[in-house]
């Protein structure tokens, strides 16, 4: 899948450590027990480490969205230079790691990504606030993928992360290994159809750009790649999309199927289609063609393998 090592920062009560201000945890057991088994997690808790101890007091976000304050409930007690001081140390060692993404937990004032609990001088809470630490780190690290434990129940969304995990552990390894335009563009060859079945705008336009490549040094040209390529990865893939997608590649090996495996395999995908089944069963009979006719340009493309299949992620979606 990769030529290195997962690794991945998370918030230190979803490994069960008893680090919440309750003195308990918040273990996930797919984080622990089955992704685990492909990461090695880079733990991290912020209110600990700023010297808050376990337990304490609850805290929350005041004041500003775009620079709120974290105080404790009852007693008002101001941490929000603390917090910020660990911050900026902590994001430097991060640096050093080459973390593949990050997993927080949700609601935390100090690791929530979104719709963290945000009050008024009266107050009175929105949904506006987003953790002290996890803000800092995304600014940082805007195209590592991040998300909350929480989401990762819904198994598209869940897909979707380890999926971009992986991807952008293999960017990191193409620019760690020296990019070059040649490189580069087998890069995204592989990588095509699972860019369209995410976002057939981003595909359009990072077509043009590798379409370009010679017009650009190559330094340039894998940042303004990277950024692209994330950012198409993040745009939800939907059915819809996925059956454009198994469609293309049914078109390079249809003239080879006879009448009784066409239709076969235009059953399964319209199973698809209509949510009768989940995407692992067409993508089956689809790998099976691609071995059997040593079709190469498609049996190279990663939306076949995006991540390890003992994950069952595409069970679900």
């Amino acid at each position: 899948m990769t030529t290195t090592p997962l690794r991945l920062g998370i918030s230190r009560c979803l490994l069960g450590d008893e680090v919440r201000f309750d003195g308990g945890h918040k273990r996930d057991s797919f984080l622990t027990d089955v992704f685990g088994r492909y990461v090695e997690w880079v733990p991290v808790c912020p209110e600990v480490e700023a010297g808050l101890g376990t337990p304490r007091e609850a805290m929350r976000l005041v004041g500003d969205p775009q620079n709120p304050r974290l105080v404790t409930i009852k007693s008002g007690t101001d941490h929000t230079r603390a917090l910020e001081t660990l911050t900026t140390n902590r994001i430097a060692q991060l640096m050093e790691l080459d973390l593949s993404g990050y997993v927080f937990k949700k609601g935390s004032p100090s690791c929530g990504i979104e719709r963290v609990r945000l009050y008024n001088e009266h107050g009175i809470p929105n949904r506006n606030g987003v953790g002290l630490f996890a803000r800092a780190f995304m600014e940082e690290f805007p195209l590592i993928p991040v998300e909350e434990e929480g989401r990762l129940c819904e198994p598209t969304l869940r897909e979707n992360f380890i999926e971009r995990v992986f991807c952008y552990r293999r960017w990191q390894d193409l620019v760690q290994s020296g990019v070059t335009r040649r490189a580069l563009v087998q890069f995204h060859t592989i990588h095509k159809y699972l860019l369209l079945a995410h976002s057939p705008q981003q595909y359009e336009l990072l077509g043009r750009l590798v379409g370009q490549a010679e017009r650009h040094r190559p330094k340039e040209f894998a940042h303004r790649y990277g950024e692209l390529f994330m950012k198409a990865l993040a745009v939800k893939a939907t059915v819809r999309k996925h059956v454009n997608v198994l469609q293309h590649i049914l078109g390079y090996f249809k003239e080879r199927l006879g009448a009784h495996e066409k239709a076969e395999l235009l059953g399964v995908i319209g199973d698809y289609h209509q949510e009768l089944t989940p995407l692992v069963v067409p993508l089956t009979l689809i790998k099976h063609y691609v071995k059997i006719f040593d079709v190469g340009y498609i049996h190279d493309q990663i939306y076949l393998n995006p991540h390890p299949k003992e994950l069952m992620l595409r069970n679900h979606v």
